[in-house]
């Protein structure tokens, strides 16, 4: 009997196979990396059942039927209308990106990205003998903002932007207008632009993202996207890339393929097309869920802890803490967390020094697993507060 039904309440133990998130250090309430412990959706965990049970798992090819899931599922959803000739099948945004630097860029060029952001795009930029170039975020009155001027000007010194569409770790989702002005940006300066977009499907319901490509009209503009976050089917590896720009695309293709990276799982495509052509009742529950725990959070906080204060967001199951009035670093900040309480967040610094002050937290779990982990997260600060005396903020 097929199990048709969605669950966002069990807590799973994932010890023992291999989890990045649990297996790899021994903290009791990891809400640091990305993925999420809820059960994927039915018909993906189907899917590959019925393909692990054919005994043989030798080389894959990507098929017509991936892509046209993609396709079908932007332009539903979203109004991108994308072309199968103008897409790259590639093993993950990270690695795509990365090679995208490889052939579209030179050593020691500057690339520019916008802190506080993903802390692989400064790793990915640095590792490949590039420098980066931060168009730093402007935080006014709780809220994040894009410093235009400052972008214009840096635009003018680098060949290369990476965009963070929505941004991780805000939460922010970019206007049509923002986007617009990005471009055109991009435009005067001939800067290529490559946008991340692959939280684009995890908003607070009723609210929908804009992508990059239906804001902008910008020729050089490469979009990533991926199922991976969306579904959690991370570890099947698999993206797509796309651009209408064919000499772009050209350049992309063969550099995807000098790096091994442009080969298909052998489970990929069934989580794929699964989770696009099946799975889209169960993304509107988790949206639902993600938001209740969100409610959460800031109830929580709100009333027990008053200290820290939670960034407004409208995209992503990660939310942006403002710990600032703690005057500690994010760092130590962390540490003491983890060895006080067993609770791991990310540190803010980790996605730019301007994120300092602040920590990421995951809330992409059962209820009851995110209370547990906010008792445990209190009980740090109080402890915290009373090693250094700052019980008048609490």
């Amino acid at each position: 009997m097929k199990n048709t039904e969605n669950d966002f309440e069990s807590v799973i133990d994932r010890h023992a196979t291999n989890s990045l998130k649990w297996d790899l250090f021994d903290d009791e309430y990891p809400m640091w990396v990305a993925d999420m412990d809820f059960k994927v959706a039915p018909p993906i965990q189907e899917a590959i059942l019925k393909r692990a049970s054919h005994p043989i798992f030798g080389y894959s090819i990507v098929p017509d039927s991936l892509f046209e899931s993609y396709i079908n599922w932007w332009n539903r959803r979203y109004g991108l209308k994308m072309s199968r000739e103008d897409m790259l099948y590639a093993t993950g945004v990270m690695p795509s990106i990365s090679s995208m630097i490889r052939c579209l860029t030179d050593v020691d060029d500057e690339i520019l990205i916008q802190s506080p952001v993903y802390h692989v795009f400064f790793y990915v930029i640095e590792d490949n003998n590039r420098r980066v170039l931060e168009n730093e975020l402007v935080f006014e009155d709780g809220k994040y903002r894009i410093d235009f001027d400052d972008l214009d000007e840096k635009l003018s010194k680098v060949k290369m932007m990476i965009l963070c569409n929505p941004q991780n770790p805000v939460g922010k989702i970019w206007s049509k207008e923002e986007l617009e002005k990005i471009g055109e940006l991009c435009k005067r300066h001939d800067v290529i632009l490559i946008s991340d977009e692959i939280h684009c499907d995890l908003t607070d319901p009723g609210i929908s993202y804009n992508p990059f490509m239906t804001s902008s009209d910008y020729k050089n503009s490469i979009l990533c996207i991926s199922p991976s976050k969306s579904f959690n089917v991370a570890g099947f590896q698999s993206s797509v890339v796309y651009t209408k720009n064919p000499e772009l695309l050209s350049k992309i293709k063969t550099q995807l393929h000098i790096d091994n990276s442009d080969s298909c799982n052998v489970f990929a495509v069934s989580a794929v097309e699964s989770a696009y052509n099946e799975s889209e009742e169960w993304l509107e529950e988790l949206k639902r869920v993600l938001y209740k725990n969100k409610q959460t959070v800031k109830e929580f906080l709100t009333n027990e802890l008053p200290v820290i204060k939670l960034i407004e967001c409208d995209a992503t199951y990660l939310l942006w803490l403002d710990c600032s009035a703690l005057n500690v670093s994010s760092k130590s900040l962390c540490e003491f967390l983890r060895q006080n309480q067993g609770v791991f967040l990310s540190a803010g610094s980790d996605f730019g020094e301007v994120g300092d002050g602040f920590l990421r937290m995951n809330i992409a779990c059962p209820p009851k697993l995110l209370k547990e982990g906010l008792l445990k997260f209190k009980a740090g600060i109080i402890a915290l507060n009373n090693i250094n005396k700052l019980s008048k903020n609490i």
